[in-house]
């Protein structure tokens, strides 16, 4: 009796269980390649097609198995690596201008908030694509303090402005 397999294809879906048969007529097809992830029925874990001694003659001359190098990074699936997000860098640095630059928090710390928002929504929605979560938390939270701060001294400011104010309470 011959083996039975399972591979995952290019979409990253299972196929099979097949026949040995089937893999040479896929590996002839161009279908799958030396680095196509197989199961042998019976075995601990997956391993390589190009990697089972059955199936090395079905691609080409060599007898050599391929090399394959772990990825520092997991690329997306367009084949791109994850960039830091621009919208959750510029939030940052909003936030951090909007703490140390300006007085009441405007107009640094209104895009701070804004850019951090859109920073961190893109993110959720492809963190594939998307880094940087932690630079659009920095820039909500100190473009957040900012306009809270700044908000607090112009409330400060306009009760202390105010002639004859009665804190008194039995003064009425």
């Amino acid at each position: 009796m011959s083996a039975i397999y399972k591979i995952i294809g290019d979409d990253g879906r299972e196929y099979g269980p097949v026949t040995a048969e089937q893999i040479r007529a896929w590996i002839a097809e161009g279908r799958i390649e030396r680095r196509t992830p197989v199961f042998v029925e019976g075995a601990k874990d997956w391993n390589f097609v190009g990697l089972l001694p059955e199936f090395i003659s079905g691609f080409g001359t060599t007898s050599k198995p391929p090399t394959i190098a772990p990825p520092s990074r997991s690329p997306t699936a367009a084949g791109q690596m994850a960039k830091t997000n621009a919208y959750a860098q510029a939030g940052m640095i909003f936030g951090i201008l909007s703490v140390t630059c300006c007085c009441c928090g405007f107009p640094f710390g209104i895009l701070g908030l804004i850019f951090s928002l859109v920073g961190l929504s893109q993110i959720n929605a492809n963190p594939q694509w998307h880094e940087g979560r932690g630079m659009a938390i920095a820039g909500l939270i100190l473009s957040g303090l900012s306009l809270l701060l700044g908000a607090g001294s112009i409330l400060l400011k306009l009760l202390a402005n105010q002639p004859h104010v009665m804190w008194n309470i039995g003064q009425f």
